[in-house]
Formats: C-alpha cells, structure tokens, sequence
C-alpha cells in the first residue's frame, strides 16, 4: 500500500438552523437558544493512498459535499480534523473561482491562481488547457456566454493541468457530453498512473466501478460502509431499494451480502445449460439456456425477472427483464417455477458473472422481492469462427464493391 496523503479523522459538521435572520440576532442577545442543529457529517473518518482513487456515493443530503467542502479547506468542520500531505484541488460547484465578465483565457490564469499555480506555470500550461478543454475561439469570449458544459470543460482542464497531488471530482463530469466525459475519465486514470490520487462522487456506478479503487457511502451524514466498489455498490442498491419500502420489510440475507429482498418470492438456484447439460466454459457464440429456479410464498399478479451480466471490472454489458420483453408472470402461493432465458453469448473471451432479480415494474426500485449479485460465475474461452476484439460479437456483413 502507497503512502497516506490524506487523513480525514472524526470530522463532524453542524449547522445551526434558524427560522429568520431575526432570530439569528436574539439569539445573539440571549441565553436563550433559537436554532436547531442540523448534522451534516457525523463523525466520519478515512484516509486516501498515493495514485488511489476513492469513491464516494450515497443518495442526495448524505453528506458528500459537505464533506468534500472540509477536505478543500471551503468550510470548517465543527469537530475533527484533515491532515493532507499534497496540493488539493476541487471542482464542486460548477463555475467557482471564475469570473463571469472576462474572457475564458483571462479565467485560466485567473482560476489557475486561484488553485495554487503561479504565473509561470499557466503560462506555460495554458495552452494545453485550451487544447483539452476544446473550445476552440470560445475561449476569448465572456464567461457568461458559456453554458454549463463549456464551463464544466474549462474547469477540469484547469483542474487536471495544475497538477495537484489530490484532485476532487464532485458530479463534475455528469454535466458534459458522452465523448468529453469518457476523456475526462480517460484522463483521470492515466493521472492516477502518475500517482495523482483523487476523490470521486458520482451517482453513474459504472464510472465508480471503472475508476475506484475503493468506495465509501455516507448516509444521513454518516459513513455506513467501506469497501471495494462492487461490495459497496451492492449495498447502495439495498439503500435505494430501501427508501421505497414503507413496511420496512426488505432484508440482506445473512449468508450472502450480495442478495437483498424481502423474500416473499425468492431465487432458490440459478445455472447456464448447454444442450441440456449445466456449464461454466462457454464458446462465444454457444446457444445457452439460463435457468432461474424460484419459491413464490405468495399470489402475485406483476411480476418481473430480471438478469444482469457483468465482466471482470464489475461493469454491466447487458441485462433485460421480463417487464422490457413484455412478458407477463402471474405466480401462486406455494408454488415453484423455472424462468428460463434462451440466448446466443455473442461476448468476448473473459470471465464474467451473472445475477438476478425478482421485482415488480420495470426496477428493483419498486417492490424488490430478490436481488442477488454475482450468484454464478462463468468464462468464455473461446471462439468457433472469425476472431473479434472487445465484449461483444456484432457479426457485421461487409460488402466490398468496385466503384
């Protein structure tokens, strides 16, 4: 493990909530009090690692601004403290440090200072600043005419070319387009490669699964988990799940940590078949069958299966449910059932896993009877035909004519 660059220890944030300035004042005047306390971050502790990037996720008001605000030195925590070892360099909310009324060029030099680079090193980085960011002749123009993606361009270029030894990215990302953020995530992995360490939060999974080493979750200000990003995630899913059941009947099941419901209709075994005889080696290409073995304690008339691949980083190449095929399921009481998805595995080679879920509507947000994560893993080896590269097998039909 790489050196600590940054501890954060015991960090509590308590903000004292008034119904009025007026009140503000009183209390000033008097021992009597006016406020009430609201607790942002409740006593939260971690640390970052040299070239680490961590991740930070929870719903909206767990306290991840809050705390990304400390660790910038923005704010001050009301107990607790932040021992960083580097530079620290934030992009929280959009459009910070720059100066509406001049030109973009101007607000490099202007931001870059701001930031903790000196003159000398603008100049001599603005350049490929300019050249990350693409704007192109917008940059001699106002800040104020920019929109909130051309903003966001020039502020990571800022932030990225500054060269700082902790880099914070707070939903930075989430206003660009699709081709600058896969730069942008691009270009954080090669920094992390440099040693660069960075604190990401972001609601897109599939980046945090990407660019983490490790994630942690805040919920209602506090730290509630810790761990690699697909064990964290997976709890996540609990916590989304969670705040749709008003009955508190949804559950982790002790055994298995990845699997989550309540339970009412559950996955008692799934497996892949081929040719009626049940596999983990596959052929790109093998016609299978995936079986979902399942219990229903119950009458429902909705319900839907779903299933979810994901390779060996943990990413989702594919899922579909029962709800998007337009299939129907009504189940009794008491009852067993096999669900099975008859499919071709056009992926590429690699090791991958499968899981499952059994809920209502179209996502497990709703009423989510059975999760379950990585319930069987399997690998394909191999190719019977043309050879491809990447995850999945198109099979395009190329038609070469003289002109």
């Amino acid at each position: 493990m790489n050196n600590k660059i940054l501890e954060v220890k015991n960090i509590t944030k308590i903000y004292k909530i008034y119904k009025s300035n007026f009140d503000r004042l009183k209390e000033v005047f008097s021992s009597k009090i006016y406020h009430r306390e609201f607790v942002s971050n409740d006593d939260i502790s971690f640390e970052l690692y040299e070239g680490e990037t961590l991740g930070i996720i929870g719903t909206n008001g767990a306290g991840k601004s809050t705390i990304l605000k400390i660790i910038a030195g923005v704010i001050s925590p009301t107990s607790g403290v932040v021992i960083k070892k580097g530079r620290v360099t934030a992009l929280l909310e959009l459009g910070t440090g720059f100066n509406n009324e001049i030109s973009g060029y101007e607000n490099i030099f202007l931001n870059g200072t701001l930031i903790g680079m000196t003159r000398q090193q603008c100049e001599e980085k603005v350049q490929d600043i300019i050249d990350f960011s693409e704007l192109g002749s917008h940059i001699d123009e106002p800040i104020k005419t920019y929109s909130s993606g051309m903003k966001m361009r020039l502020a990571f270029s800022i932030a990225l070319f500054s060269e700082p030894q902790i880099l914070i990215v707070d939903e930075a990302l989430s206003v660009g387009d699709a081709h600058f953020s896969a730069k942008c995530t691009k270009a954080l992995a090669q920094r992390k490669k440099q040693n660069m360490s960075i604190i990401y939060v972001s609601h897109d999974l599939n980046s945090l699964k990407l660019l983490c080493d490790r994630l942690i979750m805040l919920n209602n200000g506090k730290l509630v988990e810790k761990g690699t990003p697909e064990e964290v995630i997976n709890r996540y899913n609990f916590l989304i799940a969670k705040l749709n059941d008003n009955d508190d009947t949804l559950k982790i099941n002790e055994q298995n940590s990845n699997s989550f419901g309540t339970f009412d209709i559950e996955i008692k075994k799934i497996y892949i078949s081929k040719n009626g005889e049940t596999l983990e080696d596959f052929e790109t290409g093998d016609e299978v069958e995936i079986n979902l073995e399942i219990y229903s304690k119950i009458d429902c008339e909705d319900l839907t299966i779903g299933i979810h691949i994901r390779d060996k980083y943990a990413q989702d190449i594919y899922g579909t449910n029962t709800f998007y095929q337009n299939v129907k399921l009504s189940l009794k009481a008491d009852t067993s059932y096999i669900c099975t998805y008859k499919m071709q595995l056009n992926i590429g080679v690699g090791k991958y896993t499968l899981g499952a879920a059994l809920h209502t509507s179209d996502w497990h947000t709703e009423l989510c009877y059975h999760w379950i994560d990585n319930a069987i893993n399997f690998n394909i080896f191999g190719t019977k035909e043309n050879m491809f590269i990447g995850l999945c097998r198109l099979e395009p039909t190329i038609n070469f004519k003289k002109v």
